[in-house]
């Protein structure tokens, strides 16, 4: 998989700013939990001042009284601190999920819009990719990097305002680690951006491989090519370990010069606070609690750069999420087809069509090239009334099924344009996906809040009912992967069903009923009549016996409309179709 086929990766002004958009309506439980932070902070931060003033007073020799004072203290910053910051990392982390939460949502409403040529040509490992391991780690970051991030980075800064209350020269002392650590922060993030940006498509690359010889696999083993494909995929997830291997080495090193930060800095603070204790201008409790300020700054700035690793991963993840959530415009529904599909055609002819009532599909001077150059369709003109049966009929390689997913919106033309006044467009293949679930659930993705009469009725009209409920439980028989399986002919059945629940005016088989064998043709042929009732259909037909019983034949040949009548004309005129007829007939007889 080449990466310029890749799907768009937003930069990170365009992730910043889709972000702002998502934590919008969150504003004031983000403050919320912000100032819960700040106070369970602050209450954690008594403890170093309390212990100082508990030297001050062993070394002074103070009664039990404050002793008991100070300890009490102790004990009150620890449960505030528990409470308060408990309760804001909650808060903060419920903000995170809300907002990825939202994103996630735009990203599968994006997916689902985007054309089947794009997908198609990205491959099906960098889209999953990004919905299963870019999500992951994002959530991951939401639920607890966001929060430990923000609560350190809160701590840092009023820690350091606690040393300088004690004193300014201990800040002054602290401030000596920050050159060695910004240092560190600048260099480690220079080579692990792009890192992990290469990391994720190494992945997404490992998947693609990994999937397509998963769904390759009979056809794999019956060339015997599985020694060729392991070896792939294992070169694969090689490189993908290999990148890996080189970020946990970038980490080793990262933390390494931050430990040389923390021993400038924590001798810096102790050789301030004897210079200060021997001068009289501080006590030994306040430079002890100057020394435990900074020694527990270790944690939260350790935390903080640590984090930094999380949201360079999470970061690249998002701007993953949002180059896909950005990629489809929202107000252009594609869930079958558009009612204009292509350049070209646009609004107002579209209701001019609608208007006039006429036609239903109108396909103009259209051209397509999967590879510059080659054209596999070329000055294709088609018009189909409402109501109108078409069966399009040619050798293979013809341009059938190109121009059946031009027609459905699955790709854009080269040249030409299509326009579908009619509405939307369902397309049914040979090659039908049975969701994973209920076969009942499976139904009602056709159309939202189907009854289960609805259901019933649809699965009756394609003669399906009947072996629908001698499964072990009917409707509710869990199907699709790791379910009950269904033979060619039944899973095409419930194609028909659905098409027959998302009642679309505009209908395209493309050779829908191929894989069920003669046997089962018959049958699927009877189903996708009765699916089609009522419907503009165009039929791709590797049967003749669809063409017979279709309104008009069109005859293509390299990519061009050659022929078009009904089958009784078409047969007399001695052209192409004709001959094609005849051949199919003296094969019929001889079988």
């Amino acid at each position: 998989m080449s990466t310029a086929a890749l799907l768009p990766i937003a930069s990170g002004r365009r992730t910043r700013a889709q972000l702002k958009v998502l934590v919008r309506p969150l504003r004031r439980r983000l403050a919320g939990a912000m100032l819960l932070l700040i106070a369970g902070t602050i209450a954690g931060l008594v403890t170093p001042p309390l212990l100082g003033h508990i030297v001050d007073l062993a070394t002074s020799g103070g009664d039990t009284a404050d002793f008991l004072l100070a300890g009490t203290g102790l004990i009150a910053g620890a449960i505030g601190e528990a409470a308060l910051a408990g309760i804001g990392f909650a808060l903060l982390a419920q903000v995170g999920e809300t907002m990825l939460a939202g994103l996630r949502e735009r990203f599968v409403e994006s997916a689902l819009r985007l054309p089947l040529e794009q997908v198609e040509r990205a491959g099906a490992g960098d889209l999953t990719s990004r919905v299963t391991n870019d999500v992951t780690v994002i959530a991951e970051a939401a639920r607890s990097a966001l929060p430990e991030f923000v609560r350190a980075m809160l701590t840092i800064v009023l820690t350091l305002a606690g040393m300088a209350l004690l004193d300014w020269r201990f800040l002054v002392a602290a401030l000596i680690a920050v050159p060695v650590q910004a240092y560190t922060v600048r260099w480690y993030a220079r080579r692990a951006v792009p890192l992990y940006a290469r990391q994720r498509i190494a992945v997404a690359d490992q998947q693609h491989h990994l999937l397509a010889t998963i769904d390759g696999a009979p056809t794999i083993r019956a060339f015997r090519l599985a020694p060729e494909h392991r070896d792939r995929v294992g070169a694969k997830s090689e490189q993908a370990v290999d990148l890996l291997l080189r970020g946990v080495a970038l980490q080793t090193r990262f933390y390494a010069r931050l430990h040389v930060a923390e021993f400038a800095g924590l001798a810096a603070v102790l050789a301030t606070g004897f210079f200060l204790v021997r001068g009289d201008v501080v006590s030994i409790g306040t430079a002890t609690a100057a020394a435990l300020y900074f020694h527990g700054l270790f944690s939260p700035i350790n935390t903080a750069l640590a984090l930094a690793d999380d949201a360079q991963a999470a970061a690249s993840g998002l701007n993953r999420l949002v180059g896909v959530a950005d990629l489809a415009d929202p107000a252009v529904p594609t869930g079958l087809a558009d009612p204009a599909v292509s350049e070209g055609a646009t609004a107002v002819e579209g209701l001019a069509a609608v208007a006039e009532g006429a036609d239903a599909v109108v396909v103009r001077d259209l051209g397509y090239s999967y590879v510059a150059g080659r054209p596999v369709l070329a000055d294709v003109d088609l018009r189909i009334a409402r109501g109108e049966r078409v069966a399009v009929v040619g050798s293979s390689g013809a341009g059938k099924t190109t121009l059946a997913k031009m027609i459905a919106g699955v790709h854009q033309p080269t040249a030409g344009r299509v326009e579908v006044p009619a509405g939307e467009v369902a397309l049914i293949t040979q090659e039908v996906h049975v969701f994973a679930g209920p076969l009942g659930d499976d139904l009602s993705l056709a159309r939202a809040g189907a009854s289960e009469e609805d259901v019933r009725a649809a699965l009756a009209k394609v003669d399906a009912l009947g072996w629908v409920e001698q499964l072990p439980d009917g409707l509710d028989t869990e199907v699709g992967s790791g379910g009950h399986v269904l033979t060619a002919a039944q899973a095409q059945q419930l194609a028909f069903a659905r098409l027959i629940l998302a009642d679309p005016p505009v209908a395209i088989l493309d050779e829908a009923t191929a894989e069920a064998g003669s046997a089962g043709a018959r049958l699927l042929e009877r189903a996708a009549t009765a699916a089609l009732e009522g419907r503009t259909a165009l039929i791709v037909a590797h049967r003749l016996t669809q063409a017979v019983a279709a309104d008009r034949v069109v005859m293509m040949e390299a990519g061009r409309v050659v022929e078009i009548g009904a089958h009784e004309d078409l047969i007399l005129r001695d052209g192409p179709y004709a001959v094609l007829w005849q051949a199919w007939s003296d094969q019929r007889a001889q079988a």
